[in-house]
């Protein structure tokens, strides 16, 4: 969930590449309502599973924390882009902006719309329905033998508890209303919150009105161009990408249709903690001792050097300034008299 605010954070650079500035705010506005509302909801399904963050622990949340789902899977709809979401209207307009300046910038938002549909599919199928995983044990990081999975809320297997300190038997249970109600609303923001820039008429593009005077000579028009003239078509598309990528992910997580890859490289973060820890006590060790070697020798060398020299002329030069008339009489007497020899000497005037 933490890393999608990269790939909406691209949909925004995006919308700024292509000159859609009103595009990039107003998905800045849409993007804070869903993702706001998804971290809110995660926070939720924590506190109900009695700080429990393994995904792989859950299943069949849905019974258990209603409200949390319900909202929950409303900003996984509008940040999936699926109509008529929040997230939807603003990803397509940037992709309507994109595809008019390049086709290839449209087919890499169109490829991050399907992943980000898959993906967010996953968590929700993970957390809210498939089995329930929180009742099986886990000894010493063996799984022991799985109890038979709950069926609803009434349905606590023996021994359950309900402060979540028994680590066998977690009975997860809906959050309080202090913390429901802003899933509530986020979740309301999220279904209408695409109405203040509509792509229909020009009377519902209202965030770009009031934005008008900010961006009016920035904005780059699409009008006239193929894009523009298709919009409606690439509002379907946009859609059946987003519902392909639910479709994978459904088929794979909850049908079982499809054997999930293995993710070994993504489960380790693409082994890049991996390389930049053998980096790091290594050859990058060696090197950063060098550099702090010559920051300290040279350049800290130079700096200091400069001032010790500027420190040390001053000394000499404080040694004239003795304070007494006949030396600064004889100074400017031996003065006068080497500008006298300039004269005669080099000017040739006596």
């Amino acid at each position: 969930l933490a890393y999608s605010t990269v790939s909406q954070l691209g949909y925004m650079f995006l919308a700024i590449g292509t000159g859609a500035y009103v595009a990039a705010i107003f998905h800045v506005v849409t993007h804070a309502f869903f993702k706001a509302l998804l971290f809110l909801g995660s926070g939720s399904v924590i506190h109900g599973m009695h700080e429990q963050q393994d995904m792989r622990r859950m299943g069949l949340l849905r019974r258990f924390l209603p409200v949390t789902a319900a909202t929950f899977i409303v900003g996984w709809l509008a940040i999936a882009g699926v109509p008529p979401f929040a997230g939807f209207w603003s990803k397509d307009e940037i992709l309507l902006f994109a595809l008019a300046d390049n086709v290839g910038l449209y087919l890499i938002g169109l490829v991050t719309a399907l992943l980000t549909a898959y993906y967010m599919t996953r968590q929700v199928i993970m957390v809210f329905f498939g089995e329930a995983h929180w009742n099986e044990p886990v000894v010493r990081g063996v799984e022991a033998e799985p109890q038979e999975p709950p069926t609803g809320p009434d349905d606590v297997t023996a021994g359950a508890t309900r402060d979540g300190h028994d680590d066998h038997h977690v009975q997860p249970h809906e959050s309080p209303w202090v913390m429901l109600f802003p899933l509530v609303v986020l979740a309301g923001l999220s279904i209408v919150g695409g109405v203040i820039q509509l792509p229909f008429s020009d009377g519902s593009h209202r965030l770009e009105h009031w934005l008008e005077p900010v961006v009016e000579f920035g904005e780059r028009s699409v009008e006239g161009t193929w894009a523009d003239d298709n919009k409606y078509l690439l509002l379907v598309i946009a859609t059946v990408v987003g519902l392909l990528g639910i479709l994978g992910a459904w088929l794979v997580y909850q049908r079982r249709r499809v054997r999930a890859v293995e993710p070994e490289l993504l489960a380790n973060a693409w082994y890049y903690d991996r390389v930049v820890t053998d980096f790091m006590g290594g050859p990058g060790r060696d090197g950063f001792e060098g550099a702090a070697w010559f920051e300290a020798n040279v350049v800290d060398g130079a700096v200091n050097g400069s001032g010790r020299l500027v420190r040390a002329t001053a000394g000499e030069l404080r040694k004239g300034q003795s304070g007494f008339v006949r030396a600064y009489a004889g100074i400017i007497g031996i003065g006068v008299v080497l500008l006298l020899a300039w004269f005669v000497v080099v000017r040739g005037i006596l």
